[in-house]
């Protein structure tokens, strides 16, 4: 049996999802000794339940994927860039147009299956001799003691690690085994997710229209067809639930406002409820958090992966720093470095999205039309359309290389 002075491993992730695997390859290619564990086959290249999920991966995203390898491994045929968002109300005139060329840039970023993004990021895995994967494996139990903490996994294996990283979703057993505790807000809507076809082109342009049951998203995919994102009040998601894939494509369409013409389903429908969680700590004793793990917030403006890949990128580099110079990678003072560099953005990103929220489901005439005058005089002051542009594609730090 080991002892505490020489570990199995050095990190220990949990979770092989997209933002699990982006923070195991992240330490892995620095030499650091990293397991990966899921008690799911760690195996991409087959259908999984959550298929159709797909994310709006920003430029700061597509950067920490290529700087990890992982880009390169995305087929073509799996990124589809939208160069232009259009956001309207549906109680007012209001309208604001996001375009990446107002920007000098070639996109504002692209749609891709979460399934194709772990797919990459396994074929990266496959190629780093310090990164180890162990599927069909929970870990039921932790112990951190002194400079290590021991991990009973489902199997009854034991491993010692160094530092615990819990990427494990939103209902996180590491989170609870760590004992954080979580402040959570419901809000009592759910989001119906499909794949769709259209009469009409989707023109690489992502849409959003806000309606009073909750915003509909239509994201362009690259084979031509698009996937929505309908987020509904309880009473609207019951109508909707009910209707069989004609009915369901004739209220989209309506919901639309018919902007991409008739819309037919061409897809299973799922739905999962919308939360907002927050971990009222990222680290304890040799643990840290990252993802959903840490925080969910709602998906109106597609930030919650993007989040998560820059938890991961940032985790990696504290570790990795640390891991260089001799430092104990899972001692307080290095993790709190993390805790510090991503816990305050994250409450202010979920406060933001609270307000935005709010401010769209109220009936009230007022706030409808204090709602259109101000998305058009958004859309008529260029500097700050710019400003909020570079602000959600994270385009300040963009390499050229990806304008390519």
């Amino acid at each position: 049996m080991p002892t505490q002075t020489d570990p199995d491993f050095d990190v220990v992730v949990a979770g092989a999802g997209m933002i699990g695997s982006a923070c195991a390859v992240a330490m892995a290619q620095s030499g650091v000794r990293v397991a990966l564990v899921d008690p799911g086959p760690i195996n991409f290249k087959h259908n999984r339940p959550n298929g159709i999920r797909v994310s709006a991966v920003n430029l700061a995203t597509e950067n920490i994927l290529r700087a990890l390898g992982a880009w390169s491994a995305l087929k073509a045929e799996s990124l589809s860039p939208f160069r232009q968002i259009d956001v309207w109300d549906a109680h007012s005139n209001g309208l604001i147009t996001f375009s990446a060329a107002q920007v000098g840039l070639a996109h504002l970023g692209h749609i891709i299956q979460n399934q194709h993004i772990c797919s990459a990021l396994i074929t990266r895995m496959a190629q780093l001799k310090t990164l180890d994967c162990l599927s069909g494996e929970r870990i039921e139990a932790i112990d951190a003691n002194g400079s290590a903490i021991r991990l009973t996994l489902s199997s009854g294996r034991t491993n010692l690690c160094k530092l615990l990283v819990g990427a494990d979703g939103a209902k996180s057993q590491i989170r609870n085994l760590a004992r954080i505790s979580l402040n959570q807000n419901f809000y009592d809507h759910k989001a119906i997710v499909a794949t769709i076809i259209t009469d009409k082109p989707h023109q690489e342009t992502a849409r959003q229209r806000f309606l009073d049951t909750g915003p509909l998203a239509l994201l362009p995919l690259k084979d031509g067809r698009s996937s929505i994102v309908w987020s509904c009040a309880p009473k609207r998601f019951a109508e909707l639930e009910k209707l069989d894939d004609d009915a369901f494509s004739t209220a989209l369409s309506r919901a639309s406002e018919y902007r991409l013409g008739n819309i037919r389903v061409v897809s299973r429908r799922t739905s999962f409820p919308l939360v907002r969680q927050h971990a009222q700590r990222y680290i304890a004793s040799r643990v840290a958090l990252i993802g959903d793990a840490a925080h969910t917030i709602h998906p109106l403006a597609g930030l919650g992966a993007n989040l998560g890949f820059s938890d991961a990128e940032m985790l990696a580099k504290v570790i990795n720093d640390a891991y260089q110079k001799g430092s104990d990678i899972g001692s307080y003072s290095v993790l709190r470095r993390y805790e510090r560099g991503r816990k305050g953005e994250i409450q202010i990103a979920s406060n933001f999205m609270d307000i935005l929220d709010h401010t769209f489901r109220s009936s009230h005439p007022l706030v409808r039309t204090t709602r259109g005058f101000g998305f058009n005089l958004v859309n008529k002051l260029d500097p700050l359309k710019s400003l909020l542009i570079r602000g959600a594609t994270g385009s300040c730090d963009y390499v050229a290389e990806s304008n390519k």
